[in-house]
């Protein structure tokens, strides 16, 4: 009664949200890893290799499930998801 249900969640705009805000919470979570990873100043540093990441709860899982769907993200178990495309992150 007035409650959004899952279905009225999942739409072109909250999808795009929700993935930009996946990829933006695996680049904080690389960069946080790789800044404990050390190696000196001028070594370049070293990569963290995370690929897949808990996504954001602020969104319901059939988001992440439709993402799925739309080939944007794979469910690797274990509640992760990795992105089936890593080039905007860099």
């Amino acid at each position: 009664m007035g409650d959004d249900t899952p279905k009225d969640l999942i739409t072109p705009d909250s999808l795009k949200q929700a993935l930009k805000t996946f990829r933006k919470r695996l680049r904080l979570t690389r960069l946080d890893a790789e800044s404990r990873l050390g190696g000196g100043a001028l070594t370049g540093g070293k990569h963290s290799g995370i690929v897949a990441i808990r996504p954001p709860n602020s969104y319901p899982k059939e988001v992440w499930e439709e993402l799925v769907k739309q080939g944007k993200l794979r469910h690797e178990g274990g509640g992760l998801y990795e992105l089936t495309e890593d080039t905007n992150l860099a």
